[in-house]
């Protein structure tokens, strides 16, 4: 064996002896009590921006003090950064001269409380307002500086509302130019009057914006001519322009919120100026009325793996083995809105981004896939491995063959995977850097972001053997001679 080689391995096999020592620390017990305060009825489901947010904000850095970290933001364990919501004055609709009841006939889209007042004399119907089964329902129609008035979900929906789809459609449309969009909902009149509160944002608006509201049936088939009162029976209401005096008016008041990322530091020897990072979302949904949206897996699971990981670092340091790189134990939020905590932290990173030398990211980490068709308790989802660095995988197959010999299954690494789970967490603000990034996932179920994601339902033995791989990997990458070489292009990332 070549000695170059010879010294690798050894120096491989001596860090693996190290890490052998600490991870005992890694057990289902302690990772269920972390859980059980993170995904805690306590905490509100950790909405961001919320009291419930800030809870689990204030044990994150109560962990991180009591086990020794460093702040992570100067003399601050909270990186804060601002978030805006508007509320709502007043809104008044009339449609052919009738006034229109607001939640009996039409009420806000919460994504777009804003301030104005819009006149229309004309509408564009475009049945769905998407490419789907049916068809391009936008195909020969021009929506620019058009009200456009669309059908609420897809065309295999059902009865149920399709709030994904809509935001969607609000995208797609907003892009095309429409000057304002009416959505046909199927829940009204409203059983409770709509949210007062709009949606959260974290760029102030500027300039004009696109007004969004949602219209009962009954309203829209007065519009389209439509003797029915069905959903069903606005289906066939032909596409294009109808004649129709609309006027709105609408007005807000902008409130500014506030919401963390909590970062604690584990300060290295003699490569102190090179930092890894290990990150999670501590925020979920929060609460829809009374309903608590806990987010046991999603991404509890991930928060708890942080802390579990930061404290058996810790208490390697204190039994002298501390790492050679700063390790950078990091909880985000706003993860759930649109990666805003990460894409802060990379905006304004407290360490030089350009000597993190890898981000381990897990999201989702104590469930099972249904549909997984290996070992199903004894398998990961790891992603992104292969994007900027030829050294990544490399060394994550080897830790995980000389540890867990847990499945590595690569089946969502394509970043043109349909599920785009390469672009849905938050390692993608960091390989948007340049930064080398793992995602640790262990794919949806039937509990995902609904209530019912609570801690009865994880699996705290696969959790553990998952949360001691990414521990495994974080202590190479802390303590290995080099950092990750950056040697694969920057790919065109998109999200």
């Amino acid at each position: 064996m070549p000695l170059a080689l010879l010294l690798t391995v050894s120096a491989m096999a001596q860090t693996k002896n190290n890490a052998d020592k600490y991870v005992g620390n890694i057990t289902p017990k302690d990772l269920k009590a972390k859980l059980t305060v993170i995904a805690g009825a306590e905490m509100e489901g950790r909405e961001t921006a919320t009291p419930g947010q800030k809870r689990a904000a204030a044990y994150i850095e109560n962990f991180f003090k009591g086990i020794g970290l460093q702040p992570g933001n100067g003399s601050e364990y909270q990186l804060k950064y601002p978030v805006y919501q508007d509320s709502l004055s007043t809104a008044t609709l009339s449609v052919n001269g009738t006034a229109l009841q607001l939640n009996k006939d039409f009420n806000i889209s919460p994504t777009s409380f804003i301030t104005g007042s819009w006149k229309a004399a004309e509408i564009i119907f475009a049945s769905y307002g998407m490419t789907d089964s049916t068809g391009n329902n936008l195909s020969g129609l021009d929506v620019k500086d058009k009200w456009v008035m669309v059908l609420d979900g897809t065309a295999s929906d059902g009865d149920r509302p399709n709030f994904r789809a809509a935001r969607g459609k609000i995208t797609g449309l907003t892009a095309k130019g429409a000057k304002g969009i009416i959505i046909i909902s199927k829940d009204f009149p409203k059983a409770k009057p709509a949210a007062l509160k709009g949606s959260m944002y974290v760029t102030k608006r500027t300039g004009t914006a696109t007004p969004v509201i949602n219209i009962s049936v009954a309203e829209a088939a007065a519009i389209l001519g439509k003797s029915g009162s069905s959903f069903n029976d606005l289906k066939t209401a032909i596409r294009g322009v109808y004649n129709t005096s609309l006027a709105l008016d609408v007005a807000t008041t902008a409130n500014t919120l506030e919401s963390s990322d909590v970062i604690g530091i584990l300060p290295g020897t003699d490569k102190k100026d090179e930092y890894v990072l290990v990150t999670g979302h501590y925020d979920h949904l929060g609460k829809k009325d009374s309903v608590i949206y806990y987010g046991a897996d999603d991404d509890g699971s991930g928060t708890t793996s942080v802390l579990q990981i930061a404290q058996t670092f810790a208490k390697a340091k204190a039994k002298g083995n501390g790492p050679r790189r700063t390790m950078i134990f990091m909880t985000v939020s706003g993860e759930e809105e649109g990666l805003w905590g990460s894409d802060y932290y990379t905006s304004h990173p407290s360490f030089p981004l350009e000597k993190t030398s890898v981000d381990l990211n897990t999201d989702m980490v104590g469930r099972i896939d249904p549909d997984y068709k290996g070992d199903s308790l004894n398998y990961i989802y790891v992603i992104g491995e292969d994007k900027l660095s030829s050294d990544l995988m490399k060394i994550s197959d080897s830790v995980n063959n000389s540890t867990l010999k847990l499945e590595l299954d690569r089946r969502f690494n394509d970043p043109k995977d349909p599920n785009r789970f390469y672009y849905r967490s938050d390692h993608f603000n960091f390989a948007k850097h340049g930064v080398p990034v793992i995602f640790y996932f262990n794919g949806v179920h039937k509990d995902y972001h609904r209530p019912t994601d609570t801690v009865d339902k994880i699996n705290f033995d696969l959790m553990a053997k998952r949360v001691k791989l990414v521990y495994y990997t974080a202590w190479v990458m802390a303590n290995r001679d080099n950092m990750l070489v950056r040697d694969i292009p920057l790919p065109k990332l998109e999200r």
